[in-house]
């Protein structure tokens, strides 16, 4: 078969494949068989190494996140692999090619769809978990402080869930872009995770009758606050902005979205910032291929460490969603797809 055809691949594959399926909107995803998906034009399949769980798959399981999938889909934004079939008219990444690449959804399977465009290319160096890892994550936090975020060095930076994968990621750049970063967490433990990461003061907003406008003003204010968690905390948290902050909004972990007094923003000159990392893909992919270029670049020089509180392996990935729903996981969870007998879930699968 040539590039030219509607599907080419250096071997003869599987007809059905392992995946994880929502069958109705809020239902939990099951394992089960299904037929494998074949590449359309500009598009690759990959056999998936490594999938990276995120809050937003929660969000999309129960419709409430900003992109639908419809049911029966494969939950999975975030995968990495090896790919080994083209659709047609790609030619590019090669077949056998180590690729990490954002998806709709669809990774939490042995074989996935991606469009060739979205693929980036992964350094030997780097294992399968830490490229499962490390993108929406990381991606999110160096769009928000650096494009979006205006972070300085020198200035104070609050991050609110800083033990979360997204929160925690926003701790290690903030802290590497020379900023005094505050972790916000709930318990002792997860803030000891953000401490590691970087943050020098640490509050815990677990603590009886805390006052999180008041603590912030004590410690002089803040002029960047990352916000994973929305409701209260957030409205506390924009009360202790300076003249000048930027308040930016990550998501809404805590379950209500915040309604900002645009009274205060006015007179204290403050801006509320919306950060969609994703959303980028459909007005402004360049940005996204160079904020990912900048990450694996960081990764190489030992500048980033991804997190993963839990390594999972496909049979259990239903656990890693519960995980996240409770909260339980520090960093990222990553489920892992082993072919060469390997116990830690960093080793590579093999050639195809």
């Amino acid at each position: 078969m040539t590039a030219d055809s509607p599907a080419s691949s250096a071997v003869p594959l599987p007809p059905t494949m392992r995946a994880w399926q929502v069958a109705k909107r809020g239902a939990d995803p099951a394992i089960g068989r299904i037929a494998r998906p074949d590449p359309g034009p500009g598009e690759v399949l990959i056999q998936v190494a490594a999938c990276g769980l995120n809050f937003a798959d929660l969000l999309q399981i129960d419709g409430r996140y900003q992109v639908r999938a419809t049911p029966p889909y494969t939950p999975g934004m975030e995968l990495a692999g090896r790919v080994v079939a083209h659709g047609q008219g790609v030619f590019f990444p090669a077949i056998g090619a180590r690729v990490a690449v954002l998806t709709d959804a669809g990774g939490l399977a042995e074989y996935a769809i991606a469009p060739a465009d979205r693929c980036l290319l992964l350094p030997d160096r780097m294992d399968w978990v830490t490229a499962a890892a490390f993108q929406i994550a990381y991606g999110t936090s160096l769009l928000a402080l650096d494009r979006r975020g205006r972070l300085k060095a020198g200035e104070t930076l609050v991050v609110t869930g800083a033990a979360g994968g997204v929160g925690l990621t926003a701790v290690a750049i903030g802290r590497r872009m020379g900023a005094r970063v505050v972790a916000v967490a709930r318990g002792a433990d997860r803030l000891a995770v953000a401490a590691e990461a970087g943050a020098e003061v640490l509050i815990d907003s677990a603590e009886a009758g805390l006052d999180l406008k008041a603590r912030l003003k004590a410690l002089g204010g803040a002029d960047v606050i990352y916000d994973t968690v929305g409701g209260d905390m957030a409205l506390g948290a924009l009360g202790a902005l300076r003249p000048e902050g930027r308040f930016l909004v990550i998501g809404f972990a805590g379950g209500d979205v915040p309604q900002f007094p645009a009274n205060l923003m006015l007179v204290k000159n403050i801006e509320a910032i919306g950060v969609y990392f994703g959303g980028y893909q459909s007005f402004a992919p360049d940005v996204l291929t160079g904020v990912l270029a900048q990450l694996v670049d960081w990764q190489g020089a030992g500048a980033l460490d991804p997190h993963a509180s839990h390594l999972l392996p496909f049979e259990a990935a239903g656990e890693g969603f519960t995980l996240l729903r409770e909260r339980r996981a520090t960093g990222k969870v990553v489920v892992t797809l082993e072919r060469d007998g390997g116990g830690d879930g960093r080793s590579d699968i093999g050639d195809v």
